[in-house]
């Protein structure tokens, strides 16, 4: 077996890009929220060719430089901010040795910090690779970026899907600033040069493993709890694998086989250490259809778990961590 967590959701409750947004830019809460919301219609409603979800963490980056941003400040604070879910470090010290790996979309300085912290081995991590300090903000780029951010601040939040005609107006205003007007920048070397890994990506990470350790995808794991865990959970699934939804959104429950509600880690050891010693139909014998079940098919029934897991969700991370993508 394999076994493949996403980091924020079953591993730490942050959302160290919304959080370091929120720190560094002006009201940038609000204005993740909102980038945020544009990366999912993209993703998942328009599906734009070459698009993929997580690249909010690539749209961000010129505004976060805009601000202040780079590689030591961010290190620094991903070291004072992370936090773990409850019994999470222990599940990664206790699983370190085994073929166990996380693929995060999250920064790297971010998953240095919880590998410095746990001592789970950095080579058993995937990662957003982003470099702060390779690219100067000049002048007259200066002053457009700040045009451009007060434009953004200054839009609504749009409807999703979108319902009204003022929803797509912005929707097709964030086009323009970010596939034309940003990419033709200096700045814009951060869109051509910072893969985030979400979607496809964390799919493919997934193969790579398959491939790499000679275990058939029927015989991996995948865990995550949102919109960039959607396309590995369903691989895992189509290929007989064990894909788990934990604490999860919309997004990561229609993708998945199971659903795991959960304050604390201490479940997914259980899950795991059951799936080594047993074989991975183990985990039927956790099913409760409470806090361990298999997502209903039947459409009211998925919407009921929807509602009961974005709400446990909410919980857990926040409001405002549990409401993105």
């Amino acid at each position: 077996m394999f076994f493949a967590f996403d980091c924020e959701g079953p591993i730490t409750l942050n959302d160290n890009a919304f959080e370091f947004c929120k720190a560094i830019i002006p009201k940038g809460d609000l204005f993740f929220s909102k980038i945020s919301l544009f990366d999912d219609y993209i993703a998942e409603i328009k599906k734009k060719p070459g698009y993929k979800a997580g690249n909010t963490l690539k749209l961000i980056l010129p505004f976060l430089k805009l601000f202040g941003a780079n590689n030591k400040i961010l290190k620094e604070f991903s070291e004072k901010t992370i936090l773990f879910l409850p019994y999470a470090p222990q599940f990664l010290k206790n699983f370190k040795n085994f073929n166990f790996f996380i693929i995060s979309t999250s920064y790297k300085p971010y998953l240095e910090a919880l590998c410095k912290i746990t001592g789970f081995p950095l080579d058993q991590v995937f990662c957003t690779e982003v470099n702060f300090d390779e690219v100067e903000v000049s002048k007259a780029e200066k002053k457009i970026l700040e045009k451009l951010f007060i434009e953004i601040q200054n839009m609504p939040f749009f409807n999703m899907p979108p319902a009204k005609e003022s929803d797509y107006m912005v929707i097709e205003r964030l086009e323009e600033i970010f596939f034309e007007e940003i990419p033709k920048l200096d700045i814009g070397h951060y869109f051509m040069e910072v893969n985030p890994i979400g979607g496809e990506e964390k799919a493919k990470v997934c193969e790579y493993l398959s491939k790499e350790l000679n275990i058939p995808l029927e015989n991996g794991l995948y865990c995550g709890d949102s919109i960039t865990d959607a396309k590995a959970l369903s691989l895992l699934r189509e290929k007989n694998g064990i894909s788990i939804a934990f604490n999860a959104n919309r997004y990561a429950l229609k993708s998945a086989e199971f659903f795991v509600l959960s304050e604390d880690a201490k479940i997914l050891e259980d899950i795991c250490k059951e799936i080594l010693e047993k074989g991975k139909n183990a985990l039927l014998s956790f099913l409760n259809g409470k806090t361990v079940g298999k997502i209903p098919k039947e459409e009211e029934a998925f919407k009921k778990l929807v509602e009961q897991s974005e709400s446990f969700r909410k919980k857990i991370r926040g409001i405002h961590i549990g409401s993105l993508g």
